[in-house]
């Protein structure tokens, strides 16, 4: 990472994220991004010896129940009030719906 961001790096950064900036906007620009890169220096510097690795700041719990079987309707109850059911092959016809 550069110690020092300076007003060409700005200009590179907005060409490559295709925006046109003013010199005043270059200067602020170049103010902030060189703020954002010292506190990430900054932070690299915490001794993180010891802490584990984390995907989350949470822990995470299941929010889903586990699968049980239970009894449900029988297949002719199912397809006792479709229209043109086949109950032997387990089917029923609806309306095309697509030409």
């Amino acid at each position: 990472m550069a110690s020092s961001l300076t007003a060409a790096d700005v200009e590179r950064i907005a060409a490559l994220a295709h925006l046109e900036l003013d010199e005043a906007e270059k200067a602020l620009y170049t103010k902030q991004l060189a703020g954002i890169l010292a506190y990430a220096a900054e932070i690299q510097q915490i001794d993180t010896t010891g802490v584990p690795p984390t995907s989350h700041v949470l822990p995470q719990q299941s929010t889903e129940r586990d699968d049980e079987v239970r009894p449900s309707l029988a297949r002719e109850e199912s397809l006792g009030n479709a229209p043109d059911a086949s109950v032997d092959d387990g089917l029923f016809k609806v309306p095309r719906v697509i030409g």
